[in-house]
């Protein structure tokens, strides 16, 4: 069994000043809670450079103040970061107290009617603090200013 196992595993060494990615399920870490479609959100984060090596198996990264994640890291959730390949998402989240993800929506990009049973109602393509342009989602507009008051949905 352990033969079999050990045919995918890889020897992972890092050294201190190397640039790492690190592998984050949001879906599962509620100080990571991104998006509605939690599974579909970004995989690795970074990179980050590697401070320092604790123990055998596991490294500390140099992670931003505000990430609330614990710096230290098991070698299996790192990968090294190889040429100058550009990455979607290159920071961790900015979460607040209570652990849940910070946005905000930022400008609307497009309206839509829809009519949902007998009912008509709006749908605006929200783009949101925090998130590139491409992951803008749809949302419902009425559900949109009631959780944000204070937001100008008509510039």
């Amino acid at each position: 069994m352990k033969m079999y196992a050990d045919q995918r595993r890889t020897e992972r060494e890092f050294q201190v000043g190397d640039l790492v990615f690190l592998k984050l399920q949001p879906y599962r870490q509620t100080s990571l809670a991104l998006r509605r479609n939690l599974k579909l959100s970004s995989k690795y984060y970074g990179p980050f450079a590697v401070v320092e090596r604790v123990g055998q198996v596991a490294y500390k990264l140099a992670l931003p103040i505000e990430s609330k994640v614990h710096p230290v890291f098991h070698v299996s959730l790192l990968k090294k970061k190889i040429g100058n390949r550009v990455v979607v998402q290159t920071t961790l989240p900015t979460t607040g107290e209570d652990g849940q993800f910070l946005v905000k929506p930022l400008q609307i990009l497009q309206r839509q009617m829809v009519r949902i049973g007998s009912v008509a109602g709006v749908k605006v393509l929200v783009q949101w603090s925090n998130l590139p342009p491409e992951e803008a989602t749809w949302e419902d507009y009425a559900d949109l200013k009631a959780k944000f008051p204070d937001f100008d949905t008509h510039p």
